[in-house]
């Protein structure tokens, strides 16, 4: 059976409609899931008429209602969007509140068993906070609302995978939070989730916290007193995890496909190498002419994938934005549905 997978909007007065649409438009998405719009109607049906898209709108209030039908959008709609004061581009606790009550609808519609997965179109994080949500992101939320303490990012994009033992904490915090406990922790869950993915003996790298990875303690002692003792448990249950590697080359051989997880310790550690193979900018047009790769949450009792990418309000109503992620998430969701035990 085709999962149900449910798309929040994201902030309204980014990119996130213009990107769900252009993803919708295709068939073989249709063919391969039953994809559900968590947000408002009325924003994306403005979208739709900028775009000049043929794609109608369901506006529905129960999931039972969803045509699922290739040519139409349907929208489980919030009615939480003041249309005439809409502005793209704009940060607004209006659009932040109305991103925040589309992921959390859509992470109630999936424990409910309503929706077999999460998608989640990006928000703003100031917008958010001036909605009176004092979130870092995505990950939070979702482990807030389902109560979940043990969670992780993913990033993927085919058969490159990073996960993080940190993400939204200052530079100094993230030295703190490299504990063998921690490391440990990501290690497992990336393990599961490519297993989950359908890899049978998953190859994990580890990244060192400092330069060379400490090189024999010059440079720092993390690596031998928190990053080896992880590995060592690890691999005594039967994983196959290596390093601790410097990460200049650890991430070059992971794009090349000698494994198929990373661990890296800190956030800036893994999105950049991740983000300089999977975005491509187009210098004359001064924009992304692609953008590729997705966020996953692991650890959660839910499914949610997400774009790796954040709303771009420098080009929200142009009509340019690439909708190459939001295409990478609902496979991703859609594959690890069809996998979930």
């Amino acid at each position: 059976m085709k999962p149900k997978v449910g798309i929040s909007m994201g902030d309204p007065a980014g990119i996130g409609p213009e990107i769900i649409i252009k993803t919708l438009e295709l068939k073989d998405v249709y063919e391969r899931c039953y994809p559900l719009v968590v947000g408002d109607a009325k924003t994306m049906d403005r979208e739709v008429k900028a775009l000049k898209s043929s794609l109608k709108i369901n506006t529905i209030k129960n999931v039972q209602d969803a045509k699922f039908e290739h040519g139409t959008i349907d929208v489980y709609d919030l009615e939480n969007v003041d249309i005439e004061k809409l502005k793209p581009g704009v940060v607004s606790a209006m659009a932040g509140k109305a991103a925040f009550e589309a992921v959390v609808k859509n992470i109630a519609l999936a424990l409910d068993g309503d929706i077999d997965a999460t998608v989640t179109a990006p928000i703003n994080k100031e917008s958010i906070h001036k909605a009176g949500h004092k979130y870092s992101g995505h990950t939070e939320i979702y482990a807030d609302y389902t109560d979940t303490k043990k969670y992780a990012m993913l990033l993927a994009d085919e058969n490159f995978r990073v996960i993080h033992a940190s993400t939204h904490v200052s530079l100094r915090q993230a030295c703190d939070l490299c504990k063998k406990e921690r490391v440990f922790e990501v290690i497992t869950l990336l393990h599961d989730a490519c297993k989950n993915f359908g890899i049978k003996n998953p190859r994990i790298a580890v990244a060192g916290l400092n330069p060379h990875a400490g090189e024999n303690q010059l440079f720092g002692d993390e690596e031998v007193k928190e990053i080896i003792p992880a590995i060592e448990e690890a691999n005594s249950k039967g994983y196959h995890v290596e390093g601790p590697f410097p990460p200049d080359t650890m991430f070059v051989k992971a794009v090349q496909g000698k494994f198929d997880g990373c661990v890296a310790m800190y956030h800036d550690q893994g999105h950049i190498p991740f983000k300089l193979e999977g975005f491509k900018w187009d210098n004359e047009k001064g924009t992304m002419k692609s953008v590729k790769g997705v966020n996953i949450t692991l650890g959660l009792p839910i499914i949610r994938t997400s774009v790796d990418h954040g709303t771009a309000f420098e080009i929200a109503g142009q009509g340019i934005a690439s909708a190459d992620a939001m295409l990478v998430a609902i496979d991703y969701a859609i594959v690890m549905a069809k996998n979930r035990v």
